[in-house]
């Protein structure tokens, strides 16, 4: 039996989707972040330290590095892939359950996926939460994010950001609850 998404909580940590997101929905652009926003990097710590974090193979390369005080799970379909200091997992199925796994050992709430686009359009029905930054520019790219059907999901904060001196753009930072079923939600 499937779990349904009102039912996953009661299964375990909650999976939540963290991302930061273009007017346009880019998310990246050759293999990289298309704009500079310390300040995002200062959140996305915040939200993400003490917890498992799920991420695809290229977001991985992209940073270079395991995440300090937290378990970096990387989902690849390269067998040969070994990173040090990082779990490799053969899907995102294989990596949500180490994942799952080290949040209960850790006693943290949450399970968090931070990318690419391939590993958020296969989440996103799996997702309770969406921590997104909402950057207010339109670049060009080759990765994006998937849409936030309202029908599903409902912004629940919105907190202006204040952009400091590296920062490129302007952003608001918004989380997104799944509505319930009984709301319209899937």
């Amino acid at each position: 039996m499937t779990a349904r998404p009102t039912d996953r909580a009661a299964a375990g940590p909650e999976l939540v989707l963290v991302a930061a997101v273009a007017a346009n929905g880019v998310i990246g652009r050759a293999g990289g972040l298309p704009w500079r926003l310390k300040s995002d990097m200062r959140h996305f710590r915040t939200l993400t330290l003490g917890h498992p974090v799920v991420m695809g193979r290229r977001t991985f390369e992209s940073i270079g590095k395991p995440l300090p005080g937290r378990t970096t799970i990387v989902a690849t379909r390269d067998r040969s892939f070994a990173a040090p200091g990082v779990v490799a997992a053969a899907s995102l199925e294989a990596a949500l359950a180490v994942a799952r796994a080290d949040a209960l050992r850790r006693g943290a709430g949450a399970v968090m996926l931070a990318g690419g686009g391939e590993l958020y359009r296969a989440a996103m029905p799996l997702a309770d939460r969406l921590e997104i930054t909402r950057v207010d520019v339109s670049p060009a790219g080759d990765a994006e994010f998937p849409e936030i059907d309202p029908g599903v999901w409902r912004e629940v904060a919105r907190t202006p950001g204040t952009p400091g001196p590296e920062d490129e753009a302007p952003f608001t930072f918004c989380t997104y609850s799944r509505l319930a079923a009984a709301e319209g939600g899937a």
